[in-house]
């Protein structure tokens, strides 16, 4: 239990449940002129909410306002992420951030400061550890989180027989009641398009929290989207084994083509799903997803979407064939030494 001592000044101080001591001060301004100082002031804030009687009449006076404050801002783009402190809070903060963040076998850190983590997350395809997945869930449990585990690939593992899919449903009782584990049959069974998805929230008032905000955020899902899920989870098990040999299979002549007739091209090993990543960093081309796309009629997801300009990611659920024929274009369109 946190305890709050006051000052002789009359701020208050507190150690937080993660070690850090935060002092609370409050100073009296004149009201003459206050308004405009406090405004300027905010310029360098970030969280500030203002509110008057003419937006909300009865409710508020003309010059309530909420501040947040808060100590840090995260912001990523794909893979690559920024921690920044906006305040001496967040400059505390960020150091025991990057410890926790540095021992995570998929994170690199690539630069940091008093102010700034810059950091990357390694390449998707690879399936999460039952000690990786652990150690998140203790990483949110010691600093007040809740682990959303988005497992909606989880039954697109190609080899289960080697690469065993670890869900966070399957942790210790005392882990598994701060998360929410989202699941669906969409991707597995190509139903995407009908909207189903549920989460498992085993902790009580967790769950009733995020029922209350669901009628703001998601719409509700229709009665065929129901009957297609209990189609697949009830009858398409045999399907879903045939669809992994074929992915297998298919995965495995990706890499073979590749290695042989394009060696400039690197594949990322996977162990799910359908999408390939290629670095084509060695063509020399400065967007490789809008050169084949020119040169060579393929379609191919832009790696810098991702956090990683250079690289493409190709989708190779579909027929033999029609990977065959992707892959020739490919190749013929590669920019000749």
């Amino acid at each position: 239990m946190t305890t709050m001592k006051v000052l002789e000044n009359g701020a208050e101080r507190f150690v937080t449940a993660g070690g850090v001591t935060i002092t609370r001060e409050r100073h009296d301004r004149p009201y003459e002129g206050a308004i405009d100082a406090y405004v300027d002031g905010l310029n360098s804030r970030r969280g500030a909410v203002f509110s008057s009687n003419y937006e909300y009449p009865g409710r508020y006076t003309r010059w309530d306002t909420a501040i947040i404050d808060p100590p840090l801002v995260i912001s990523a783009r794909g893979r690559a992420m920024r921690i920044e402190a906006l305040n001496g809070r967040g400059e505390a903060l960020l150091p025991v951030i990057g410890r926790t963040l540095g021992g995570l076998a998929d994170v690199t850190i690539t630069e940091t400061s008093k102010r700034l983590i810059r950091l990357d997350v390694a390449k998707p395809g690879r399936v999460f550890t039952e000690e990786e997945v652990t150690r998140l869930a203790q990483f949110c449990i010691a600093h007040d989180l809740i682990l959303v585990s988005d497992e909606i690939h989880c039954d697109l593992v190609l080899d289960p027989a080697k690469t065993k899919h670890f869900s966070a449903l399957e942790l210790p009782e005392e882990l598994r009641q701060k998360t929410i584990t989202l699941l669906s049959p969409s991707k597995t069974w190509n139903i995407a398009g009908l909207g189903y998805a549920f989460s498992v929230i085993p902790d009580e008032s967790i769950r009733r929290k995020f029922v209350a905000e669901r009628g703001h955020t998601l719409s509700e899902i229709n009665a065929l989207s129901y009957y297609a899920a209990e189609s697949a989870y009830r009858d398409g098990e045999p399907w879903r084994q045939q669809l992994l040999a074929y992915l297998r299979d298919n995965r495995a002549f990706l890499d073979s083509f590749l290695a042989e007739k394009a060696p400039q091209l690197t594949v990322v090993p996977g162990q799910a799903t359908y999408l390939a990543w290629i670095d084509a960093r060695g063509l020399g081309v400065s967007n490789p997803a809008q050169f084949f796309e020119k040169e060579a009629g393929l379609f191919l997801s832009d790696g810098a979407a991702f956090g990683w300009p250079g690289w493409i990611r190709f989708n190779f659920g579909c027929t033999r064939a029609r990977l065959q024929e992707g892959l020739e274009k490919l190749v013929a369109a590669l920019p000749k030494a």
